[in-house]
């Protein structure tokens, strides 16, 4: 090399050996030339390949890249002119080989420059990294040059012509380095078929602005200037979409699959030839175990997103390297505040010290930003894979799992699979990092490095231990709150009945006793948490004390702990700590991983619908054919045999049979969602399917309707008539656009299956299959719906139709009947055809009339029902011997024919209709009261804060724990860390002590120092957790019980706008981040706030001038910590928000998956549920890069603390000892962790603390009035009579609405039995409401017995009042606490109560008896045996006074007639009000009342009101079939 430049390529004195160090202008005109010219050689392959990657093209002329052109040219300009010297020297120089290869070889460079920038151009890509990067290190190479140029001119005579070339090179190149920091215009074209409105901006930034996440920043601030809200956000870059991600998923997951059934062949070829020779029992047994077989997604996984991986394990090798630099650094910055080297030496030290962890930080930044990227594309795979199958999976594996398991296959198997993704290296990379660190260490310590890893390694099974009690208590805490927020589920279902029953206290203390044993459990884990903390907290000084006492103590003589050996030790411990906590984590969440992988697998191999058991041949004639067909819903189990049937074009076939025949099974057979066992079925055309559970979408009601066909408003209104839906849009808050809640929550039955006939009837389908849709609604409606959408005249008329039905009054009016008997056709024909036969049509219609009630007077036609009896027998004979208590009921109902209990069981059913949508009509009423209410909102917004907490949430959290644990928590926390700082400073006077020096003989005393300081940190540690778990238990205990309290006594009205749901989501999820989220993240805050507060007090004691550099430093720490906290906190808000959506459409799709396969419809539903994916990643994705934005800003600020305490420590060496600099650089190398975790703790800390404030509003909402009034309590014997006054009474359901009763002025009589009727929203339930005082008068007042209610105790009132409601509300527990919660009566009594409630005999039968448990909501009684559990509760109370709100409206006749009967006789002196829905249950009452618009129009007897024609109870009798 000599001799190619003609001068030294090295030179020791030149470069190290000196006061002013340089470099040979060998080495300046090789190395610097060579090494940026051969980066971009090389990386040139990289830079060509993600051109040719690129999805843009041709980047128009702009400034910035004409500019390129220009410099790069001027260059090759000044490098020909230069090389002029070289190829024509004069006579006097020798032109050495290094002045024409440089020069060639930069030409040459720029040229290829040129040609790169083109292609980049030409490809779309707006910025460069490879062509940056190498302007970058030529201006730094040229730098060094321009240095020596500058240098050289007075020391030596210089050629002014190359003078000024090489001044003016430096500057261009630098100006090259600006203008590639820069990103050029945006390209012409795309070649993504879909372009975005709001593209995110990281796809036209600059490879700089990337690096840095600088393109972030503007959301940063918006972020920080208002809360963001979605449409702030930016869309999804291309490559993370769906409709990318999940093509490429599918492709390797297709190819696995084909392996595994090429394995699974193979193997059944061996097992058939297996089974020859050994027989059959062999060849099940390896089924058996081959079935067990499933086809893994990792593979797929890796195929699809390996690549990625892979490139990201290899970033983490730099970081992983690089975090052994900076101990090797300190070692010689140590030994140079000890020596007399040149002081640039030491910046030099301070500089790379700075550099390593810089660059640590960048590589680290994108490794992180990758994983999370991966991990983003794996879960978008996942819930496409996990969706798609979920519409394939056939009944059998359906079963095997609930609607619940599977769906928290895609919420928290996926999730865990994606949160692994990010740690998934720490397998390699903790090992070698811990390996790497015991190399140096050896090197340092000798054997005595194995003692300090003899401690960690001691630890691990102690913490092992800790963390598998502390999962135990975990599960048992977890089944304790599930028990808790079970109970407080059904006390919100079920709240209107524990106010009518007064019997919150009871509920209250199940709750505070449940509580009481949570909280016990949650302390036992804050004191094993408490020792974790004490173990972590002395391991890095036991590791320290153990491996400095054994290395001083072997050889005391030549082993001599100077502040070099203490204090590169300790920060090789530090690093080695990390991996060695991380580690047991990573194991558990691999583990955790594993079984979701598990599990995923198990479903994604789960058994499949058969594809081609229904055939769809063109050629056939007939639209439904099926021959020889025996279908099973699972193996072994044939529920359809020998099916052989024809459906002709455009026929309408009625398939009848008694329950069980397989009717519903014969339709899902013709969709293909049975099992076909043998037979053929082939289907033509398109397909329409209404299933018996009406299937309705949590959309808008025209879009359940229009179910993605276009609106076309005339045949849309047509078919709104049609299905009888034109009332009930008059009635929805916003008619057909009120948005339908989950599971069309807000409407009736039979709203749900005439939206479900509207939306078949709207698609126009050429084949119809309606499978009892008209079960569900009104008799009249379901006429008119058949006449109008089904029958001969109806809008279907012309398309094929099959109709599963009960109904035999639209059988005359069908072209074919199917009569089916246990999974056999047994008979076919037309009406007049079958009953002629009198075979098994005829039993079919004798069991009919047996057990229905509505249908025969439906019958029109005289002539048919004549041809009915003739086949089937005397009518009413069959029904009198089904029920012969019906006509011994009562005394109105003695003399009514059949077809008048017909009419009765009709009204029942039209008045529950009725009744459902008075109640949608009073909640329009009450909507379209508000001025800023949306018309379509049936319920409040939640409310949600979106600023930062407030400091009175912080004090009331600190409050309710207790002050003094509070303040001693603060106290004990910096007593930790003052010992810790203190053991540090001990350490460092200790390594500055010089040998010989008396220190031999102290060593003892140094050791017991240092143990005892250490030992002082971790008890201060241990009482400082305990008593932070106190206090923290004790607040969440303290917001829990106040929270209770007054949600227990919150009125009415606070329930009817608040969703149950949202209030236990108050008791469940908010409560439990009081419980044990917080105490953690305080924790955690107090310790790294301590740990950044103790390295600046250390490295400002060390060098006070560091405290100049604070300043400004902190500043800068804190607004990129707000920017951020306040941006952070709203995404993850969005992200939460969005990502509900995704499961409950994937809830809903499991639901209905059979109607969306047989309208075809799988493809826009997966589209859909894609697209809600990408909804809920476009939050998810700007919450990781602001996690990276913030990593690449907080570890700047700390990698400058790094440099500017070293570099201090360099100019400060003549004061300071090598033990204070190593101490002080030692703690600036832990800052940069030590403010990351700050920030995220803070950022938690004032996530978490919402929750505070969420628990906080719901303990100030508004009270019901007092439970009981002190001097105003009634004697125990009130009412003694029982006479109820109303004098001018009025109400309202809440201030600001309209009186729903109006001047109600009436006097019951002491034992009076009194209906109440009208119609719908005349106010009848207001009128029960206001007895109760769960609505409050507005005017006038109710009196019992002489005394004002108002005036009253609302539990004095509602505990003397006994009602039997409507719905039959049970809670889980044993059938004793549902009788008698406060457990006050002897069993004699409950055991009487249960005889006269017809209940005893039943009881007896049970095993526990009273103790019996009762499943959540009475699940395992029927409703008739719920009801009379109600009316057991009514007679153990048995009071003067009884409301019945229609309280047999949901029962059987026979249940009907047992509580009339007890309430007639056990009730008979007491005053009895019925709130009639069904008019025959008052006839025998003393009067009705007529409600009419919240009025009293008439209170008489029966008898007058129906004698008086115009009276309106006798026109309500004449529409109900009863005059």
């Amino acid at each position: 090399m000599d001799e190619f430049c003609g001068s030294k390529f090295w030179d020791n004195d030149l470069t190290w050996n000196t006061n002013n160090p340089d470099l040979t202008p060998c080495f300046e005109k090789t190395i610097l030339v060579w090494f940026p010219c051969g980066f971009l050689w090389l990386a040139s392959i990289l830079d060509v390949f993600y051109s040719f990657e690129n999805r843009s093209r041709q980047i128009p002329k702009s400034p910035l890249n004409v500019t390129k052109f220009i410099i790069t040219l001027l260059l090759i300009v000044l490098e020909l002119l230069m090389l002029k010297d070289a190829i024509f020297p004069t006579a006097d120089r020798y032109i050495y080989p290094v002045e024409l290869a440089s020069p060639a070889i930069k030409i040459a460079t720029y040229i290829y420059y040129l040609i790169l920038l083109t292609y980049s151009l030409r490809k779309g890509v707006q910025s460069s990294g490879v062509q940056f990067v190498f302007w970058f290190l030529l201006a730094i190479c040229q730098a060094i040059r321009f240095r020596t140029v500058i240098e050289n001119r007075l020391s030596e005579p210089i050629d002014v012509l190359q003078y000024v070339l090489e001044v003016i090179y430096f500057p261009l190149t630098l100006g090259m380095v600006l203008i590639n920091a820069w990103a050029d215009v945006r390209p012409k074209y795309s070649m993504d078929t879909q372009t975005s409105q709001n593209p995110c901006p990281e796809i036209y930034s600059s490879y700089l602005s990337r690096q840095l996440f600088s393109w972030f920043s503007t959301l940063t601030w918006q972020g920080y200037k208002k809360p963001l809200e979605y449409s702030d956000l930016w869309d999804l870059n291309p490559g993370d979409k769906s409709r990318q991600v999940v093509p490429r998923f599918d492709k390797y997951w297709a190819k696995e699959l084909n392996k595994s059934n090429l394995k699974r062949m193979k193997k059944a070829e061996g097992q058939a030839a297996y089974g020859k020779i050994n027989g059959a029992v062999q060849i099940s047994k390896l089924k058996k175990k081959e079935e067990q077989e499933y086809t893994s997604i990792l593979p797929a996984l890796f195929g699809a997103f390996g690549g990625s991986f892979m490139f990201g394990a290899f970033l983490k090798i730099i970081p992983d390297g690089l975090a052994f630099v900076s101990p090797q650094i300190l070692d010689l910055l140590i030994a140079f505040t000890s020596s007399n080297q040149e002081t640039w030496k030491g910046i030099i030290y301070a500089f790379l010290l700075f550099l390593s962890a810089f660059l640590s930080t960048m590589v680290t930044v994108q490794y992180s930003h990758r994983m999370y990227l991966v991990g983003m594309k794996v879960r978008t795979a996942l819930i496409s894979a996990i969706y798609r199958k979920a519409l394939l999976l056939s009944n059998a594996a359906k079963r095997e799992s609930s609607t619940g398991e599977i769906v928290n296959l895609m919420s928290v198997d996926v999730q865990k699979i994606m949160d692994l993704i990010p740690f998934v290296n720490m397998v390699w990379s903790a090992p070698f990092q811990i390996g790497v660190a015991l190399y140096f260490l050896w090197g340092i310590l000798g054997p005595s490095s194995l003692a300090g890893l003899g401690v960690m390694i001691l630890l691990l099974p102690a913490n092992a231990f800790i963390a598998a009690k502390a999962r135990k208590l975990q599960i048992m805490q977890m089944r304790k709150k599930d028990l808790r927020v079970k109970l407080m589920n059904e006390i919100l279902s079920g709240i209107k009945v524990l106010k009518l029953y007064a019997w919150e206290p009871s509920f209250e203390n199940q709750i505070m006793k449940i509580r009481k044993d949570e909280i016990e459990i949650l302390k036992k884990a804050a004191y094993l948490n408490a020792v974790t903390s004490f173990l972590w907290t002395c391991a890095p000084f036991l590791v320290a004390l153990f491996t400095f006492g054994t290395y001083v103590l072997i050889d005391p003589e030549n082993n001599k702990l100077d502040a070099g050996t203490a204090f590169v030790s300790l920060s090789l411990f530090n690093i080695m700590s990390m991996p060695l906590t991380f580690l047991p984590m990573i194991i558990v969440f691999i583990v955790q991983a594993g079984v979701s992988i598990k599990r995923l697998n198990k479903y994604m191999n789960a058994e499949e619908i058969d594809p081609d058991a229904v055939t769809h041949d063109d050629h056939e004639p007939d639209p439904i054919v099926i021959d020889h067909g025996t279908f099973s819903w699972e193996p072994d189990t044939v529920v359809l045999r020998d099916i052989n049937l024809r459906i002709k074009p455009g026929s309408l076939v009625a398939i009848v049979g008694s329950v069980g025949s397989g009717k519903s099974s014969l339709l899902a057979a013709m969709l293909g969602e049975l099992d076909k066992v043998s037979g053929r079925v082939n289907t033509k055309g398109s397909i329409a399917y209404i299933a018996q559970q009406a299937w309705i979408q949590n959309a808008t009601l025209r879009n359940n309707i229009l179910y993605g066909k276009p609106f076309d408003p005339a045949k849309y209104d047509r078919v709104v008539e049609a299905c009888a839906l034109k009332t009930d849009f008059e009635i929805l808050p916003a008619g057909d656009k009120t948005e339908i809640g989950e599971k069309g929550i807000n409407l009736s039955g039979g709203q749900k299956q005439r939206v479900s006939v509207a939306r078949a009837t709207y698609n126009n389908a050429e084949v119809y299959l309606f499978d009892d849709p008209l079960s569900a609604v009104d008799s009249h409606v379901g006429k008119h719906i058949f006449e109008k959408v089904l029958g001969p005249k109806g809008l279907l008329r012309k398309k094929t139709r099959v109709l599963v039905t009960h109904g035999i009054q639209y059988l005359p009016n069908v072209d074919d009947i199917i009569v089916l008997k246990d999974g056999e056709i047994s008979e076919r024909g037309t009406y007049k055809e079958l009953l002629a036969r009198r075979g098994a049509f005829a039993e079919f219609l004798r069991h009919h009339i047996e057990t229905a009630d509505d249908d025969i007077a439906e019958l029109e036609d005289q002539s048919l029902l004549q041809d009915l009896k003739a086949v089937v027998g005397d009518i009413e004979k069959i029904k009198r011997k089904r029920r012969p208590s019906e006509t011994a009921g009562s005394e109105s109902e003695a003399g009514l024919s059949d077809a008048n209990v017909a009419r009765r069981r009709v009204l029942a059913r039209t008045l529950s209709e009725m009744e459902r949508r008075s109640s949608q009509a009073s909640i329009k009423s009450r909507g379209s009261r508000g001025s800023h209410t949306a018309v379509d909102q049936l319920i409040e917004k939640e409310k949600s804060e979106t600023k930062s907490v407030k400091l009175a949430v912080y004090l009331d959290y600190f409050r309710s724990g207790g002050w003094i644990f509070s303040i001693s928590t603060f106290f004990l926390y910096l007593t930790c860390q003052a010992f810790s700082v203190g053991a540090n400073l001990w350490l460092s006077d200790w390594s500055s002590r010089p040998p010989g020096n008396g220190t031999e003989s102290n060593t003892g005393l140094f050791l017991g120092v240092y143990g005892g300081l250490g030992f002082g940190q971790g008890f201060a540690i241990l009482a400082g957790s305990f008593v932070m778990a106190i206090g923290t238990l004790k607040s969440a205990s303290n917001l829990h019980w106040k929270m209770l309290q007054r949600v227990l006594k919150a009125p009415m009205s606070f329930f009817d706008v608040t969703p149950s749901g949202r209030i236990v989501n108050r008791f469940a999820k908010d409560v439990d981040v009081c419980d044990s989220t917080l105490p953690f993240n305080f924790r955690l805050w107090l310790n790294s706030f301590f740990g950044v507060a103790s390295t600046i007090f250390v490295i400002s004691y060390s060098t006070p001038i560091f405290t100049a550099v604070f300043v400004p430093v902190s500043i800068l720490y804190y607004f990129v910590q707000r920017f951020y906290v306040s941006t952070s906190r709203q995404l993850r808000r969005l992200e939460s928000v969005t990502r509900s959506p995704i499961y409950s459409h994937f809830e809903e799709t499991l639901t209905g998956s059979s109607t969306i396969r047989a309208y075809s419809e799988q493809d826009r539903f997966i589209l859909d549920s894609e697209l809600k994916v990408d909804y809920n990643q476009v939050s998810y994705y700007p919450s990781i890069i602001a996690n990276r934005w913030l990593q690449v800003r907080l570890e700047t600020v700390g990698n400058s603390i790094i440099f500017f305490a070293a570099l201090f420590a360099v100019l400060a060496r003549e004061t300071l000892d090598p033990g204070i600099v190593g101490l002080s650089v030692s703690y600036a190398l832990q800052i940069t962790i030590a403010l990351n975790m700050l920030v995220r703790w803070t950022s938690d800390v004032e996530t978490n603390i919402v929750a505070v404030e969420r628990v906080k509003e719901y303990s100030e909402i508004a009270q019901e009035a007092p439970w009981e009034v002190d001097g105003m309590k009634p004697s125990k014997t009130w009412p003694e009579r029982g006479e109820v006054k109303f004098d001018h009474y009025q109400s309202r359901y809440r201030p600001g609405l309209d009186l729903v009763l109006k001047n109600v002025t009436c006097v019951i009589q002491p034992g009076e039995k009194v209906g109440i009727v009208g119609r719908t929203g005349a106010g009848k339930s207001s009128l029960t409401l206001g007895l109760f005082r769960i609505v409050e008068a507005a005017g006038g007042s109710i009196t019992i017995d002489g005394k004002n209610i108002s005036r009253l105790g609302l539990h004095d009132v509602r505990g003397r009042l006994t009602i039997i409601p409507q719905d039959p509300v049970l809670f889980s527990g044993t059938l004793r606490i549902n009788l008698d919660p406060f457990e006050l009566e002897k069993d004699e009594t409950i055991w009487h109560a249960l005889e006269l409630s017809h209940l005893k005999t039943f009881v007896r039968t049970l095993p526990a008896g009273l103790e019996h448990e009762i499943s959540e909501g009475g699940e395992n009684l029927s409703v008739g045996q719920r009801q009379l559990v109600c009316l057991a509760r009514a007679l153990l109370r048995k009071t003067k006074i009884l409301v019945l709100d229609e309280a047999t409206a949901a029962v059987d006749l026979e249940t009907d007639d047992l509580i009339q009967q007890t309430i007639r006789s056990e009730f008979k002196d007491s005053t009895v009000i019925t709130i009639a829905h069904r008019l025959n249950t008052i006839m025998d009452s003393d009067k009705v009342m007529v409600l009419d618009k919240g009025e009293i129009r008439e209170f008489d007897t029966p008898t007058n009101l129906l004698e008086n024609k115009d009276s309106i109870f006798s026109s309500m009798a004449r529409d109900a079939g009863l005059q």
